[in-house]
C-alpha cells in the first residue's frame, strides 16, 4: 500500500518538475539570445538595503533614472 502511494507521489513530482524544466527551456528558447529579461537588484530597495552599486553596470540606485542599459529600462 505504501509502495503504491510512494510511486504515485514520485511520478507526480517528476511530472511537475518536468513541466517546470520544459517551461524554463521554452522561455530561454523563445527569448532573444536566450537571455532572461530583468533588472538589477540594486534598483530594488528590499534587496539592496545598503545602497551598493550595481554589479552589472556599476551605477548606484540613485543614478538608475539616467541608466542607458537596455536591461534596466
Amino acid at each position: 500500500m505504501y509502495k503504491a502511494l510512494f510511486m504515485k507521489l514520485f511520478l507526480i513530482t517528476l511530472v511537475l518538475l518536468g513541466l517546470a524544466m520544459a517551461g524554463i527551456a521554452i522561455k530561454i528558447w523563445a527569448k532573444k539570445d536566450g537571455k532572461f529579461a530583468g533588472t538589477c537588484a540594486s534598483q530594488n530597495p528590499m534587496l539592496n538595503k545598503n545602497g551598493e552599486a550595481c554589479g552589472f553596470c556599476g551605477k548606484t540606485p540613485d543614478k538608475f533614472d539616467s541608466c542607458e542599459q537596455p536591461e534596466h529600462v
